[in-house]
């Protein structure tokens, strides 16, 4: 594929089996290196994509030459991964949730900003067409005015030797791992978070961590929205997000999409459900386009730290059991002209 960006993989478990499956369908970016502190790992992965296999990033980015790199470890090393690259100008596409801590975020976007690099965060569900389709639905008054979005990523899940139940890798549970989805999710639709409230259920696996919670947010212009999270329950919902206006309803389902205004017996189908290559290929296509020039980033850098700020958030709103306010910490920090394409007071 000459001209497509080189790309390398730092961390081949699951997820980068997701990204191997969504490249070899695309022309603008291919994988030439894949790193994994675990060789056998890195060799099976780098053989199935027919790339070069790495145990130590700084080896890998001394010996091959890179566009672009996308994080796929576990969260507590995504600074020291990320930041690595950005500060030779290389490119970083770094999984969610995108760190632990909202100091290691802002790190991480000064790093990107002061070496001039492309940096987001991955968040699948921005990038599917149903999910983009409901949004233009919503936007465009077609459901009237939004008054209520209730999201659920629920399904029963062994976590007991996953690194994603692991507080010190994961930075929490549930809340955290489906829950970065969620509030990505909200945010698209809402906008800016202005306050959130947790619930923590029963934990049914013996977990250290949360297993099942219900999130709440308030948007800062009023509207509400909710998020069922688990790993031990399964609510059997043929939809994940489900938007209320005042004059109809939007379901954003998995296999089918479809919205009914209030009066009409028909519901007008608009999107055939999800599609996790699709939506896959769209992110990274968008990346490949961001770093050359040609369009911007669907989650820019500050969509990446929101989401940091607002799982933070809720995290306190469930260890104090009250709505918590959000704060937006960049209001505190220098100017990043280059994230978010103007500067901030």
């Amino acid at each position: 594929m000459e001209g497509a960006l080189r790309f390398a993989i730092v961390g081949t478990g699951a997820i980068a089996k997701s990204y191997e499956a969504a490249f070899a369908g695309l022309t603008c970016g291919r994988i030439v290196a894949a790193c994994d502190v675990d060789p056998r790992a890195a060799r099976e992965f780098a053989q199935r994509v027919g790339c070069a296999p790495f145990t130590s990033y700084e080896q890998m980015a001394g010996e091959v030459p890179l566009d672009a790199v996308i994080v796929c470890t576990p969260p507590f090393a995504h600074e020291a991964v990320a930041t690595y690259f950005l500060r030779r100008g290389v490119a970083v596409l770094c999984e969610k949730p995108l760190t632990t801590t909202v100091s290691s975020a802002i790190r991480m976007l000064e790093t990107a900003e002061w070496n001039g690099a492309v940096f987001t965060m991955a968040s699948k569900f921005r990038y599917v067409d149903d999910v983009r389709l409901a949004r233009k639905l919503a936007l465009d008054g077609a459901i009237g005015e939004v008054v209520l979005i209730e999201n659920a990523f629920t399904g029963r899940v062994d976590m007991s030797t996953r690194w994603n139940a692991d507080s010190k890798r994961s930075g929490g549970g549930v809340l955290i791992d489906n829950g970065t989805h969620a509030v990505d999710i909200l945010r698209y639709f809402l906008g800016a978070l202005s306050d959130v409230q947790v619930f923590e259920s029963k934990r049914i696996q013996g977990l250290a961590v949360e297993d099942t919670v219900r999130l709440f947010v308030r948007s800062e212009s009023g509207v509400t929205g909710t998020s069922d999270l688990s790993w031990s329950i399964d609510k059997e919902l043929d939809t994940y997000l489900r938007v209320y206006g005042s004059r109809g309803t939007i379901l954003v389902g998995w296999r089918e999409s479809r919205y009914r205004c209030s009066g009409e017996s028909e519901w007008h189908v608009f999107g055939r459900g999800y599609n996790k290559v699709q939506a896959f290929q769209s992110q990274i296509r968008n990346f490949c386009n961001a770093i050359l020039g040609r369009e911007g980033l669907v989650i820019t850098p500050l969509d990446a730290l929101a989401s940091v700020e607002v799982i933070g958030a809720a995290y306190a709103a469930l260890e104090r059991s009250h709505w918590e306010k959000i704060r937006h910490a960049l209001h505190d920090v220098v100017a990043f002209s280059n994230l978010t394409g103007r500067r901030v007071s």
